[in-house]
């Protein structure tokens, strides 16, 4: 029975979080390194998390009347140069050649699709009875960042979905945003168990062709960074006006429509991994993991090994007639603690193992992977045991992270108080003047090595403001309460 060491994690989360990060995604099996810089494979353990998200958020856009669809990941340059204003020019990549000819115009990898979509809605959308048009798309797209690529967080070609829709009316439009971002929401608490924020971002920050822009952030309290974990932005009349997407009125009269666009990627699946590792790997919540409960056989020398492989795949076949996710490791190479290291690693959120004294007192050995209890309960209860261990587990690492993530929030009333915080790794919760060149002044100052201070958001809910509070960094009468802090 082969013991191959080394397969935990070298670096440890508190003390290098980056080379942390960097060995759990690759040693759990989520991503392996490609030879194009910026660029990753999504191994089959990512790709079941996407699904999982996916089938969530298809199922409760289709109740919304939102209609899958598919446009071309080329665009050309004559289309682009419309959004040139909404998009950073250096992240655009190209296609100059095809075989050995160049071609006589470059075509532009789609960097998002406003410009790709919008001149067809034009066309679709005549008359009122046109509206709503209601797309999303899941596809790739690429930005060829220049700063240090990390996986999933910032990456030159991503998975997302991006949702396009176009209305009669603001009320109508409005009303959508915040709808899906009450899904960003969900797919984050519910089913990655993180917390996160709604708000509105600030004029600085919105999407630059956008009315404005509403957002979920998470916060990661190890490196004391804000994530921007989805976007729901209503886009006002802008691109309408862009592309003249007009229509006829139940009045007759020519009208413009309303656009929204919102969209959430694979750097929801980074943010996990941030909040919820450990020193010994992934930690999983239950409602994405490929594989919810491991079972392990511990054999002894003398012990009937058949009669534990056969227990542990009639458990396995009990548990997934009830539902779960489940497999067995009969690997006979590998020793039950090299499994056990292996399975920790992958953060599977549920052990069970079984040995010969388990199959005599007809139980099985339960070792959760958030907290590492272990509890012995009886193949009876089996079923009714294991998805109420999954549920806690589920919400154990929710509140667990929404412990560090309150513990990390730190209001700040003056400038003082505002740089000691940004200097403890703080999420920032400080009264402000909401003006632009304030919040410009803000970044100037705190510029450095590792990434200045920035608004993240403005919570919808909102604390109360006492009259007279000041802005912290103008000393102007304050208009809001504003989450600031570094952000990835």
């Amino acid at each position: 029975m082969a013991d191959t060491g080394g397969i935990g994690l070298t670096k440890k989360k508190d003390e290098n979080f980056g080379e942390w990060y960097s060995e759990v995604v690759v040693h759990g099996e989520m991503i392996e390194y490609y030879n194009i810089s910026g660029c990753y494979i999504l191994r089959p353990w990512t790709m079941a998390i996407w699904e999982t998200m996916q089938a969530f958020f298809n199922a409760e856009i289709k109740k919304m009347k939102i209609k899958n669809c598919y446009f071309p990941l080329l665009v050309s340059p004559a289309v682009l140069e419309k959004e040139k204003d909404h998009i950073a020019e250096s992240e655009v990549a190209w296609v100059t050649k095809y075989g050995k000819s160049d071609l006589k115009v470059p075509i532009a990898v789609r960097p998002t699709s406003e410009t790709v979509m919008y001149p067809y809605y034009s066309e679709w959308i005549r008359g009122h009875r046109d509206l709503p048009l209601k797309l999303n798309q899941w596809c790739n797209v690429v930005r060829w960042e220049s700063s240090n690529p990390t996986p999933f967080i910032r990456s030159r070609e991503f998975l997302w979905q991006e949702g396009h829709t176009a209305f009669a009316t603001k009320e109508e439009a409005d009303k959508e945003v915040l709808e899906i971002l009450e899904l960003y929401r969900r797919i984050y608490e519910e089913y990655l168990a993180i917390p996160v924020v709604k708000g509105r971002k600030s004029e600085n920050e919105k999407f630059a062709g956008g009315l404005y822009t509403t957002s979920v952030e998470a916060f990661v309290p190890n490196t004391g960074r804000s994530v921007q974990g989805a976007t729901s932005h209503c886009l006002g009349q802008n691109f309408a006006k862009m592309f003249d997407i007009t229509y006829e009125n139940e009045k007759g009269e020519k009208a413009m429509i309303w656009q929204n666009s919102w969209a959430y990627s694979t750097r929801t699946i980074g943010v996990m991994v941030m909040v919820h590792g450990d020193d010994k790997g992934l930690v999983l919540p239950p409602k994405v993991a490929s594989i919810q409960v491991i079972v392990i056989p511990v054999p002894f020398k003398d012990a009937d090994t058949q009669a534990i492989f056969d227990a542990c795949s009639k458990t396995v076949e009990e548990l997934s007639e009830a539902g779960f996710r489940v497999e067995a490791d009969l690997r006979d190479n590998y020793s039950p603690e090299w499994k056990h290291s292996h399975w920790e690693l992958k953060g599977v959120p549920l052990r069970i193992e079984i040995g010969l004294k388990d199959l005599e007192k007809k139980q099985v050995v339960c070792v959760r992977r958030d907290n590492s209890a272990k509890v012995d309960i009886p193949i009876v209860d089996l079923v009714k045991e294991v998805k109420d261990m999954l549920d806690k587990i589920q919400q154990n690492l929710f509140d667990v992270a929404k412990q560090k993530r309150d513990a990390s929030v730190q209001v700040a009333g003056t400038w003082d108080e505002f740089t000691v915080a940004l200097s403890n790794k703080k999420l920032i919760l400080a009264p402000w003047c909401d003006e632009q060149e304030v919040e410009e002044d803000v970044k100037a100052r705190t510029k450095g090595e590792i990434g200045a201070a920035m608004s993240l958001c403005s919570p919808f809910d909102q604390p109360q403001l006492p009259e007279g509070t000041l802005c912290f960094a103008s000393g102007k009468p304050a208009k809001k309460w504003t989450y600031w802090g570094r952000s990835y």
